[in-house]
């Protein structure tokens, strides 16, 4: 698969960025390939909001908006993967173009606007699964025109109970107008206690209840980290996804650098790893991080999980690494974990967290 991405990416990077990511999903779907083998280490599981994940390196929801190919993006080594974001009834999203290469930055820019084939679509395709086993978690969106978007959470959650290893409650997409409004206080803690709601009523005989994720933006200052924090453990979240995109712009050299919409890739990761190691501290390392925002190659992975993240996700990477990055970030994280002397990723999990709260080791 490594060599086959060597040998298309040329190719993919011709077409605009949609129209590659489209091929890819295509080409993923079609079975006709099979994976290389990645790290496989005892030490690299995690168990986290109740679920044993064979390593914490996870796919990032966005690459998978309709649950297409999970199993696919599972055997090419990832430890668990995020499909959505899902709205109750599909969408289109926003015009076109509206995805955008910086190749220059090897970031990515994206006003999608949650374009999906909606719940019902969704459902099915994740019921064909028959059982397959995985860590796959559904992440979910509210309408661009819904009266009420709490109310579409809430759907979610109840539709997608049954099915999804965890349930993500995405409310950090800059691209819906007024969606990060949801993360003030008071809208936050009415959010979880229906979507909470909503979870409980929909549970059968078996039981089970999906642990709930919240997923943040990079974009909020203390104050706002210290209130979800406060929300988050009152109401009992699972865990915590720092962070989504982020509308700030450092300083970039890509000619599409002046694109509205949210960027992703290295250029965020500084950011939102402060913001990782501000969280763990906000919630005294009492609530489980993932940690997202700008991994592109192992040393990044262990950084997060330095600053406290127990699980990490990423997307923009693969458009320019391809498949190849996931075992190189696991066999980093062994390598690592070797040199240190750790029997165990729990032993990372916040132990650099004051130095990233001063903006963290030297990237030079």
């Amino acid at each position: 698969m490594s060599r086959l991405f060597d040998f298309a990416r040329p190719l993919l990077h011709a077409f605009s960025p949609e129209t590659a990511h489209d091929l890819t999903i295509a080409t993923l779907s079609s079975g006709l390939f099979r994976a290389d083998p990645v790290p496989r280490d005892v030490r690299l599981h995690v168990n986290c909001m109740g679920l044993d994940f064979p390593n914490p390196l996870g796919l990032a929801a966005g690459f998978d908006k309709n649950a297409k190919v999970p199993d696919d993006m599972l055997r090419l080594g990832f430890g668990f993967v995020e499909i959505g974001s899902v709205t109750p009834r599909a969408q289109k999203g926003n015009d076109k173009p509206r995805l955008f290469r910086l190749s220059d930055d090897r970031a990515v820019i994206n006003r999608m606007g949650f374009n999906n084939d909606g719940h019902p679509r969704v459902f099915g395709r994740l019921s064909d699964r028959d059982d397959r086993g995985g860590i796959v978690g559904v992440n979910l969106g509210a309408n661009k025109d819904s009266d009420d978007r709490i109310a579409d959470y809430a759907l979610g959650a109840a539709v997608f109970n049954k099915l999804a290893s965890y349930i993500t409650v995405n409310i950090s997409s800059p691209n819906t107008p007024g969606l990060r409004a949801l993360q003030s206080k008071g809208e936050l803690e009415a959010l979880i206690s229906r979507v909470r709601k909503a979870i409980d009523g929909s549970v059968e005989e078996d039981g089970r209840r999906a642990p709930l994720v919240l997923k943040i933006a990079p974009d909020l200052v203390e104050d706002e980290l210290d209130d979800i924090a406060a929300v988050c453990l009152k109401t009992k979240v699972d865990a915590i996804i720092v962070s989504n995109t982020t509308i700030t712009r450092p300083p970039l050299k890509s000619k599409h650098r002046d694109e509205a919409g949210g960027l992703s890739g290295p250029p965020l990761f500084g950011l939102s790893t402060v913001q990782l190691a501000r969280m763990h501290s906000a919630t005294n390392g009492k609530l489980p991080l993932i940690g997202a925002g700008g991994i592109s190659c192992a040393e990044d992975a262990w950084q997060k999980l330095r600053a406290g993240a127990s699980l990490l996700q990423l997307y923009s990477a693969l458009v320019y690494q391809g498949p190849q990055l996931i075992g190189d970030i696991l066999q980093g994280l062994i390598d690592r974990m070797d040199a240190h002397g750790f029997s165990g990723l729990h032993q990372v999990t916040g132990s650099g967290r004051d130095e990233w709260l001063k903006g963290g080791p030297s990237r030079e």
